[in-house]
């Protein structure tokens, strides 16, 4: 059934005439009177008599009123929940992401993100990034961030490499450089990235590189854990610059390093399908934070 001829036909009851309804619709009152008549000849029934030169819904046309403004109603919704999903301002997005930027990149992010869309939902879940690369293929799930490399076989993969920092507790003898190298660092104790890292390999490179020896006290597998150890007075460490941000809280003195040691993510969704609308948002959000 044409909805235009529902909401003509709510339009008449609405405005008990022809030409009111005609006026409200912004069309003529033929054209109002044309679209009555193939409703009536579609239902098989009178809507409207005359009573004293006014329009009257018949007893049938009342309880076909009561029906076409229901389901005229869900086509208002249905029009509005079109153009939230259109502009990404309803639905849901799952996102499987690794340790460090489940804790230190995505909460401000998806918080963000879900203040600009009050109708959207967040799933978030934390695995390791070899496990994240292996779920995106096969899991229900929009977008994908981990550590690289990742396999690109089945994925398209966003890619974004962050300059590592120092960090030392407060206090430290070295809290004072502006700027810390191997032959500053290579005395004190370290708290190092556990070796399923890519990074603890760079800071080796660049410290044997150097002719600097590295006394390494702790090791850890989360940056949160390295920054939480280093606080505590552990040692020093070198992280990332969201985490060293998001702990600085503890205390933690943070310094520029050099040589440089680059830590390296990628996002990455399937490659057999376009992101939803919402996951492009989102992935587009992820660039300007890391990439601005």
């Amino acid at each position: 059934m044409d909805v235009k001829l529902l909401e003509a036909f709510r339009a008449v009851v609405d405005h008990r005439s022809m030409t009111a309804a005609a006026g409200a619709m912004g069309v003529t009152q033929p054209a109002v009177s044309t679209q009555i008549a193939r409703l009536e000849e579609a239902v098989g029934f009178s809507l409207f008599e005359r009573a004293n030169g006014r329009l009257k819904p018949t007893p049938e046309g009342m309880l076909f009123y009561a029906e076409a403004s229901r389901v005229l109603g869900e086509v208002d919704r249905l029009q509005a929940a079109t153009v939230q999903i259109r502009e990404g301002q309803s639905g849901r997005l799952s996102i499987a992401s690794h340790p460090s930027a489940a804790i230190s990149l995505l909460p401000n992010l998806v918080a963000q993100f879900l203040a600009e869309r009050p109708g959207v939902a967040v799933r978030l879940i934390s695995r390791h990034s070899d496990v994240v690369s292996q779920l995106l293929p096969t899991e229900s799930f929009d977008i994908g961030i981990a550590e690289l490399p990742i396999d690109d076989s089945q994925v398209e993969v966003r890619r974004y490499a962050m300059r590592c920092v120092a960090i030392l507790p407060p206090r430290h003898p070295l809290a004072a450089c502006k700027l810390l190298t191997p032959q500053l660092l290579g005395a004190h104790p370290m708290v190092m990235p556990a070796r399923s890292h890519q990074v603890p390999n760079r800071i080796r490179s660049v410290f044997s590189a150097a002719g600097v020896s590295i006394n390494a006290v702790v090791e850890a597998e989360f940056f949160a854990s390295l920054c939480g150890l280093v606080a505590a007075g552990a040692g020093w460490s070198i992280v990332d610059p969201l985490s060293a941000r998001c702990f600085e809280h503890l205390g933690l003195v943070t310094r520029p390093f050099e040589p440089a040691v680059t830590y390296d993510i990628g996002a990455f969704h399937r490659r057999d399908r376009e992101p939803s609308v919402l996951a492009t948002a989102f992935l587009d959000m992820l660039d300007d934070k890391l990439k601005g």
